[in-house]
């Protein structure tokens, strides 16, 4: 029982000393900060803190923006994300973002097919309702 009792307030330490945030990050400051925003709704921004954090965006209030940031990890490596945000959506890249697996041969030989042969409504210029 006390093999377990001081395995469990072990785990529990290192569970909190590591979600604790590092005294480093805490004292972190604003080391630069620049805003523009115009009359036509065009604005740009940017800032970098003390700790390696950094980001600036530009672009027209409701339409489009583009920007980017960057961080480093609790293992030290850095981060960097650019994006663009539209009418089409938002566009993240980065290094550590997911990407999707490779579409299996068979469904590209599919989509294929079914893009040579139109149904028959279509191949005649009519449809069925």
């Amino acid at each position: 029982m006390n093999k377990f009792l001081i395995l469990a307030v072990a785990t529990l330490a290192i569970a909190c000393v590591q979600a604790r945030p590092d005294a480093y990050d805490a004292a972190a400051e604003t080391r630069e900060y620049k805003s523009d925003l115009k009359e036509d709704g065009s604005y740009s921004y940017q800032y970098q803190t003390s700790n390696g954090i950094a980001g600036q965006e530009s672009g027209v209030g409701g339409y489009y923006a583009s920007g980017s940031s960057a961080y480093y990890a609790p293992d030290g490596q850095l981060v960097q994300l650019t994006y663009t945000a539209d009418e089409n959506g938002y566009h993240p890249v980065g290094a550590h973002l997911p990407t999707p697996p490779p579409i299996p041969a068979a469904i590209l030989k599919s989509l294929e097919y079914i893009r040579t042969h139109p149904h028959q409504e279509q191949r005649q210029g009519q449809g069925r309702f």
